[in-house]
């Protein structure tokens, strides 16, 4: 089966030699409990040439991914969109089982949707925050590495489109979709020990409120990424590196960007010492000094605020993150609900934020 499908793609005879679910790196306590997707690497010659790739399908397990048609949008999706970004893993093909469950096909009589991207070499992100969390110690490197980070959503960040639509369906899609805010409090399980369903019923109304609110910034449209976190950024040597998984559209607004790979700092700061505090801290501040020096965009503080509040959200869930302290995830919540009630976010405040 797999050897037809690729024959389509390269359109010359390919000898598959290995097929194999991809080996993700283990990081201290496996923080992240949940994906959507098992990601398998295929090895194969084509042309004497060895060369590896990656098929992913979807889960269809809720956060608006429930019918044949939402998978299918977001892969298609992701194909048109994935080589446009710079420094992005590219797609060489999207294709979908046959409905019997039998056969490949780059697009036709299809069952499920998949995304085939080149395979790229390289550590994920994020087992850089555990070494700091755990060592308590900064490199130059990696200092280097979260100025990079930043200096990329300056530069991505500059292209801006006229289409205030765009702008409001961003809006419309960070309140309401089931990736996003809706999506995660409805993800909470009933009778957890840390929420109550009041607190989950006024952060959505109070992002209700910005949602009408971000919809007068649509001159803010911009090229994002729309999900920047740790561990969808994979570094080589030095600072280089690619991003994974672009999502939920090529336009929208830049405090997305910001806010899913700051709160990282947070939230590994919050395991570490209980507040933002130390080498989190540091990297805090320094990935938001070099953006707002570079970018002199004051405005994204009146802007971040829900999007601060999605992402906490994601880092507080039990099902994305199960292995969290009481406490931490509190203090997240904490953050979420607070940072709601401020008309401009004040970056010295954080650990006002999480306080109850």
């Amino acid at each position: 089966m797999l050897e037809k499908y690729l024959l389509q793609v390269y359109k010359e005879p390919v000898k598959v030699l290995k097929f194999y679910p991809l080996g993700e790196e283990k990081s201290e306590k496996k923080l992240k409990g949940f994906g959507y997707g098992v990601p398998y690497v295929i090895e194969f010659v084509v042309n004497n040439k060895t060369r590896k790739v990656v098929l992913e399908t979807m889960r269809p397990e809720g956060f608006g991914h429930d019918y044949f048609s939402d998978r299918a949008q977001i892969l298609l999706w992701q194909h048109h969109a994935f080589n446009k970004l710079p420094k992005h893993v590219r797609s060489i093909d999207v294709g979908a089982f046959t409905i019997n469950g039998d056969g490949m096909k780059s697009l036709g009589d299809c069952g499920e949707f998949f995304i085939l991207t080149e395979h790229v070499r390289g550590k994920l992100y994020h087992f850089d925050l555990d070494r700091i969390k755990k060592t308590g110690k900064l490199t130059e490197l990696d200092e280097k590495r979260c100025l990079a980070l930043s200096d990329y959503l300056v530069e991505i960040h500059k292209v801006k489109k006229d289409a205030p639509w765009l702008y409001i369906r961003r809006a419309r899609e960070l309140v309401g979709h089931g990736e996003c805010i809706m999506g995660l409090l409805d993800s909470y399980p009933p009778g957890i020990n840390f929420i109550r369903e009041s607190y989950l019923i006024d952060v959505e109304r109070d992002c209700v409120v910005w949602r009408w609110r971000l919809k007068r910034k649509a001159h803010r449209l911009s090229q994002v990424h729309g999900d920047f976190h740790p561990w969808n950024i994979m570094f080589k040597e030095g600072t280089e590196f690619t991003v994974l998984d672009r999502s939920r559209g090529e336009w929208g607004e830049p405090a997305d960007d910001v806010a899913a790979m700051t709160i990282n700092y947070i939230f590994y700061s919050l395991q570490k010492y209980g507040e933002l505090a130390g080498v989190f801290q540091r990297l805090f501040e320094l990935f938001w000094e070099n953006y707002l020096q570079k970018t002199r965009d004051k405005e994204i503080l009146e802007v971040i605020q829900p999007f601060y509040a999605w992402r906490g959200l994601v880092v507080a869930s039990p099902v994305w993150y199960p292995n969290l302290t009481r406490e931490v995830r509190v203090k997240l919540l904490n953050f979420t609900k607070n940072v709601l009630q401020y008309a401009r976010f004040d970056l010295t405040a954080v650990n006002e934020y999480i306080k109850g």
